[in-house]
């Protein structure tokens, strides 16, 4: 596993279970700030994912914050990834599928999940890190 992958799977992930209300979703990602969460069955065995986006597309259709499920709103066909992708790799899938966050699992257990932000963040540093890199060059 990339140190960089390491890091953000220490910091634990939020989860919804199939189960709950699209209510109780949508609270959840109001009050972690979050734009996605992965959803969980019973055994917590990663199903699908629910992002902000679903939610605010779903208020033109029947569907009720209050008697509808995650699993009614969910994506299941899922794209993850391992914990020993990279953040350019990461980056890679998210630009060809168009999505903002790939959990990451090992079988089905799920072990985190990485948004557009954390990789745009890596992105960053690294190119912080060449930029002094090539500075110490230059002048030395």
């Amino acid at each position: 596993m990339k140190p960089f992958i390491g890091n953000l799977l220490s910091r634990g992930s939020i989860t919804v279970s199939h189960d709950q209300t699209l209510r109780e979703v949508a609270q959840i990602l109001s009050n972690f700030n979050i734009g996605a969460v992965p959803v969980l069955n019973d055994d917590n065995a990663l199903v699908g994912i629910i992002s902000e986006r679903d939610l605010v597309r779903s208020l033109n259709s029947l569907i009720e914050l209050d008697t509808n499920i995650a699993s009614d709103l969910m994506t299941t066909s899922l794209i993850t990834s391992s914990p020993d992708v990279s953040s350019s790799e990461l980056m890679a899938l998210m630009t060809k599928h168009k999505i903002r966050h790939i959990p990451i699992v090992k079988g089905k257990r799920l072990l985190g999940i990485i948004s557009i932000g954390d990789v745009v963040k890596r992105l960053l540093e690294k190119l912080e890190l060449e930029t002094e890199q090539l500075r110490a060059f230059i002048n030395s």
